[in-house]
């Protein structure tokens, strides 16, 4: 059964928010673009289209994609699903810290300039950024917070002699405050982030140490515990955050406490692949991603402000019986999570 007949269908009043990592990344600039535009496109890139349009969302936070100053990949991408009958008129990416040079020997191993010395790993500027895609315009006013400074987060975990305390950006990827704006003029305010994983580093635990301070930063912006005031609602934090709150290696105390907190709700959506993870301690039905060796990790979320009314929610992972589950698994590691919402 195609995933369009078991998935929810759209109705007038309700708006659908989608998150997806969908590994729309490439070894140097300028390639995605290149794969893009191809007259037959690569069997992932076709992939990947397939499922964004069987995902029919409404707004769609992407990541894992490269950005391009011109935003042309974007756009290109854009026209292929459009082709494919998802058409999104609006869309935003961001200059992201992957890549973007600190000038420092990040990982002291006497190396300059090597993609674990960038702001964000890279292996060039832009590597694997985040973009929005929506069928609903996007407003003026929207708020870039790539730039804030780790040693800057209240009760940070940045260790002391870090080589770069005076200029590491705590943002991996980057993080953003993006108006929605909603039939009659309100708005609806989407907290985007992309986390680094919390993996790949020494006894530092450097990226562990990170990771959690990514998830802590929401924290702090919630309880007004920053420069920058808090959202107003409604709300919707949502994004990847590399960190399974159950299973798997990293510092989950901070991703834990923000699906706890009061200010929202955790709708924890589901996929249908009936998967079982004997050896680990979350349900497996709630992972996100299907990593070598880990087995499935539950490493992406969306958390709607408490006021939201909820409609359903799910992760696009279908039984091996159902057609499109080839075509999730040529696409990305990663399956696409969504959440049904009332508009407000």
């Amino acid at each position: 059964m195609a995933v369009w007949l078991w998935a929810l269908a759209a109705q007038a009043d309700v708006l659908r928010i989608a998150t997806y990592n969908a590994d729309l990344s490439a070894s140097g600039p300028g390639l995605l673009l290149h794969d893009l535009r191809k007259e037959e496109l690569p069997p992932q890139r076709a992939a990947v289209v397939a499922m964004i349009a069987a995902l029919d969302a409404d707004v769609l936070v992407l990541t894992g994609v490269d950005y391009d100053l011109r935003g042309e990949a974007l756009d290109a991408l854009e026209r292929r699903l459009a082709a494919a009958g998802s058409p999104y008129p609006h869309r935003l990416a961001l200059r992201p810290n992957t890549g973007v040079p600190t000038g420092r020997d990040l990982d002291r191993n006497g190396q300059l300039g090597e993609p674990r010395d960038a702001q964000g790993w890279g292996r060039f500027a832009g590597e694997g950024g985040i973009a929005v895609l929506s069928r609903l315009p996007i407003g003026p006013d929207l708020r870039d917070f790539s730039g804030f400074l780790w040693a800057d987060l209240p009760g940070n975990l940045m260790p002391e002699d870090d080589p770069a305390r005076d200029l590491q950006r705590l943002h991996t990827t980057g993080a953003y405050e993006v108006p929605i704006v909603l039939p009659g003029g309100n708005s609806l305010r989407l907290l985007v982030f992309y986390a680094s994983p919390p993996v790949f580093d020494g006894p530092e635990d450097r990226n562990g140490r990170r990771n959690h301070d990514e998830a802590a930063f929401w924290l702090r912006l919630l309880e007004g515990g920053l420069p920058m005031p808090p959202p107003a609602g409604p709300f919707v934090i949502l994004g990847q955050t590399s960190l399974d709150p159950m299973d798997g290696d990293g510092r989950p105390e901070a991703l834990r406490a923000l699906l706890a907190h009061p200010t929202l709700q955790d709708p924890q959506p589901r996929g249908d692949h009936g998967r079982v993870e004997p050896g680990q301690a979350g349900d497996a039905a709630l992972d996100t991603a299907l990593y070598d060796g880990l087995g499935g990790l539950r490493v992406s979320v969306i958390l709607p402000s408490a006021d939201l009314m909820v409609r359903a929610a799910a992760v696009l992972w279908p039984p091996d019986s159902d057609p499109m589950a080839a075509t999730l698994t040529a696409a990305s590691r990663h399956s696409p999570i969504w959440v049904d919402l009332a508009l407000p």
